[in-house]
């Protein structure tokens, strides 16, 4: 396999195995409302691994609930999120050892960036805390979209798009991909075996 020049990562499922511990932050702050409600949401977190936060809580209230969200209600919401994550995800045992093996074999000849859904704060903690944030140029996250951010590194860095890949194991990370015209590898996502090129195993 050739090694892409640059390549952008996602970091939820594909990094760190993060879900199990977002389905109980969702829970926590949403645990006195109807539970059928909040496993929609979460059915809903699962098929769009790639969204942030702002996205799903917003989407809880406006389509769930039928009812509006403010801004500092949304804002109290998704930092009660982070605190929780911020506990939760500084375990080193969450960490993806295939995907992480590859990032330390090669992170000195490629170039590495993290386009995460995650709150950008957050996850530049959790980089910092997991001790891998040494492996990526930079570390990107919400509330600015995904594709967005794969825009905007690819503007400041000026990389060919042809040497350009996006590892995902969600469609939002396919959609920021085509977006932005690079190529995507799928990933710990067998749904993505039809979108672009999937890996079983980075290693």
């Amino acid at each position: 396999m050739t090694i892409p020049k640059v390549i952008f990562w996602d970091f939820d499922g594909v990094i760190l195995d993060s879900m199990p511990i977002r389905d109980k932050g969702f829970l926590n702050i949403f645990r006195d409302y109807p539970k059928e409600l909040v496993v929609k949401l979460l059915e809903y977190h699962h098929q769009n691994g790639g969204l942030s936060r702002y996205v799903k809580i917003r989407y809880f209230y406006e389509e769930l609930l039928k009812q509006p969200i403010s801004e500092q209600q949304l804002q109290l919401l998704a930092v009660q999120f982070s605190e929780i994550m911020r506990k939760e995800l500084i375990n080193k045992d969450l960490l993806i050892q295939d995907s992480m093996g590859f990032i330390q074999k090669y992170y000195s000849i490629s170039n590495f960036h993290i386009v995460s859904g995650s709150d950008q704060n957050e996850l530049r903690y959790l980089c910092k805390e997991l001790e891998i944030d040494n492996y990526f140029q930079s570390i990107h996250g919400s509330p600015t979209p995904k594709k967005q951010l794969v825009e905007n590194i690819l503007k400041e860095k000026n990389y060919p798009l042809s040497d350009c890949v996006l590892i995902g194991d969600s469609i939002n990370d396919y959609e920021a991909a085509i977006y932005n015209q690079i190529g995507f590898w799928g990933y710990n996502n067998e749904k993505l075996k039809d979108f672009g090129k999937y890996i079983e195993k980075l290693s």
